[in-house]
């Protein structure tokens, strides 16, 4: 028998399953779906039926992902659950090292982000990490530092994403395009006087997808602290995707930030 006070919903058999068919197919009718299709999905789908209960206020958070990838996943949950109005959605890995925290944008998400993409994910990085307590110090990063004039073309949407946040005039550190060292490192980063950031940087926004994914995962293996992520960014609803065979940790760790993240969204309601 479940532990008490927790209720376990089998989505075959729910007494809501018919709202939440009807909800799904008007949601997806013109997006290639038949009435058949959502009947199927949300019976058998336990993300598509999950993300039904919580857009219809029958849930108030979702984690999932423990047993299914990442991409999958959140592609089910997207069919549903649309991101907030003006926003990206993308992950973010915070690692924890001897009281340091650095936190890495986009390692799941966003294969290659145009500017406009790195710079908003950028002001909402900067936004989660200020909530959790930290001054965020913004490096995007790249491979060449400011304006390296061999590597002027590859470089280039680092540099539109920082005259994009120029712009819009943030209230935070940023400055770019700087390579890692540069931007960690306060020795190195004397070499360049001019730049913004008054010391080394707490959030790295990455320029595409692998470099993301490869520098968070070998930090991981061989940086000897906490890592928690990937903590996803920008949808509607207060939803977190686990890792495929997540330890019990991971899982607390991110249901409890999605907590908060509901705690948030209730907030700026009002």
């Amino acid at each position: 028998s479940p532990p008490e006070g927790i209720e376990i919903l089998n989505a075959s058999v729910s007494q809501n399953v018919d709202k939440y068919i009807k909800f799904f197919y008007e949601k997806n009718q013109r997006n290639g779906y038949l009435h058949r299709d959502a009947t199927r999905l949300v019976k058998n789908d336990r993300n598509i039926f999950s993300a039904c209960m919580l857009a219809m206020g029958d849930a108030d958070v979702m984690v999932t992902g423990v047993t299914r990838n990442y991409r999958q996943a959140l592609e089910e949950i997207t069919s549903v659950i649309k991101p907030l109005e003006g926003s990206e959605v993308f992950t973010i890995s915070l690692l924890v090292k001897g009281g340091r925290s650095l936190f890495i944008a986009d390692t799941m998400v966003n294969e290659m982000p145009s500017p406009e993409q790195m710079a908003n994910i950028a002001v909402q990085t900067a936004d989660k990490v200020r909530k959790m307590g930290h001054y965020p110090r913004v490096a995007l990063l790249s491979f060449a530092n400011f304006g390296n004039h061999h590597y002027s073309v590859k470089v280039e949407r680092v540099r539109e994403a920082v005259r994009i946040l120029d712009k819009m005039k943030v209230d935070f550190e940023y400055d770019g395009e700087m390579t890692a060292d540069v931007a960690l490192n306060p020795d190195l980063m004397r070499l360049y006087p001019f730049c913004r950031l008054s010391g080394p940087a707490n959030v790295l926004i990455m320029p595409a997808l692998h470099s993301a994914n490869i520098a968070s995962k070998m930090l991981q293996q061989i940086g000897g602290g906490t890592t928690i992520d990937p903590i996803l960014v920008g949808l509607s609803k207060p939803v977190q995707i686990l890792r495929i065979g997540a330890s019990v940790s991971e899982i607390v760790n991110l249901t409890s930030l999605a907590a908060i993240d509901l705690i948030d969204k209730s907030i700026q309601a009002q």
